[in-house]
């Protein structure tokens, strides 16, 4: 990849490996800074999906000849793809970045531990953004930016939030003895019993909110924990991987596993007249974990995984989908795209009023996004 001096310092900033002076806030808090939306009819609805864990090569469409990802294989065949998408190394500063189009650095994450998870609280997030907007706004499975006031996802622009503690599920923020199966997560702040497996609710929940607002704009955050560690999942996933030359049955069981949720997603959005005015992204958040080690497993090409300056600890898939939204399926960019740039692309497709006082690292790739496919 051949960058310009200038490029290779935004991508440096971009993965988390430089780092980015400090601003000043204003003095004004993050909820406050935001003003209202433009006016506008049929606002679109947004869905993100964000798997943790997950790399470029975790997938069928982008060259796995061994994992079941039907459905992931589909959308990218709707979708426009981001072939040079890249994040943060690690969870939590790439779900900074994500939340609000700037550098990690900047929002004081830059670690997963040790109060590094932090997003300082003057931060305006997406969440705050879209809520700001008169959007019903929901977040169902992993949070990592805080588990405690102001920090909580309810505290940062969510109206629904259901969410596992800390960075993931029985990590020590976490309720005591969950183990992915019949869990106690955290529901508006209030702990609650779900039952049944974490992707499982963490899906199941999302389309209660999809359903309980499909007359109103819905912002959905569905951040599944999964495929992240502990590899825990019903056997009849795992086992249609042992045998087969993979480092870890499990990890891709838990795929097979949100590919099959994906697909009751998208029939949901169908079944509801939503397909068409809804913009779906899926992305995970950094390089693979367990899907490619000591020469077995799938890593596209690439060198590193999670973790690693390289490619592989970072470039990951991006799909974006919107029917009714003057996007050419099957398009392909390979501009130098990053998470950070997401926040800016949906105010402008979304119609949305840039907050105040907000100075974006990213910028909109909404004009690169409706280009048609001239190949």
């Amino acid at each position: 990849m051949n960058l310009s001096d200038t490029s290779r310092r935004r991508f440096l900033k971009t993965i988390g490996l430089a780092a980015a002076p400090f601003i000043l806030p204003g003095c004004v808090n993050g909820p406050e800074r935001v003003v209202s939306r433009r006016k506008s009819q049929k606002r679109p609805n947004v869905i993100l999906v964000i798997t943790d864990d997950q790399g470029y090569g975790d997938v069928g469409c982008l060259g796995n000849t061994v994992i079941r990802t039907p459905t992931l294989d589909r959308l990218h065949e709707q979708s426009v793809r981001l072939t040079n998408f890249h994040v943060g190394s690690t969870c939590a500063p790439t779900r900074a970045a994500l939340m609000t189009g700037r550098y990690c650095n900047r929002t004081g994450v830059w670690h997963t531990v040790m109060g590094r998870s932090l997003l300082r609280k003057d931060e305006v997030t997406m969440a705050d953004v879209f809520s700001a907007g008169g959007y019903r706004t929901g977040i169902f499975g992993k949070w990592h930016l805080g588990d405690n006031y102001p920090f909580r996802p309810q505290d940062r622009g969510f109206q629904e939030a259901l969410v596992h503690g800390g960075g993931g599920i029985g990590q020590t923020p976490d309720y005591w003895d969950n183990d992915y199966f019949d869990d106690t997560y955290r529901h508006n702040g209030r702990a609650e019993n779900f039952a049944g497996y974490c992707t499982d609710v963490w899906f199941d929940e999302a389309l209660r909110f999809v359903e309980l607002n499909k007359d109103r704009p819905f912002f959905v955050y569905l951040t599944t924990n999964a495929p992240h560690s502990p590899f825990n999942v019903a056997e009849k996933y795992s086992s249609m991987y042992r045998g087969k030359n993979v480092p870890n049955p499990e990890f891709y069981g838990m795929i097979t596993n949100i590919d099959e949720n994906m697909a009751g997603l998208l029939e949901k959005l169908k079944l509801l007249g939503l397909e068409e005015n809804t913009i779906l992204i899926f992305m995970t958040d950094n390089g693979t974990a367990a899907g490619f080690r000591a020469g077995r497993g799938y890593n596209a090409g690439m060198r590193g995984t999670k973790g690693s300056e390289y490619d592989g600890g970072h470039r990951v898939p991006c799909f974006i989908r919107w029917p009714g939204g003057e996007l050419y399926p099957g398009t392909d960019i390979d501009r130098l795209t990053a998470h950070l740039d997401l926040l800016p692309t949906l105010i402008e497709m979304c119609g949305l009023e840039k907050p105040r006082g907000v100075k974006f690292d990213g910028m909109s790739l909404a004009p690169l996004l409706r280009q048609q496919k001239t190949s």
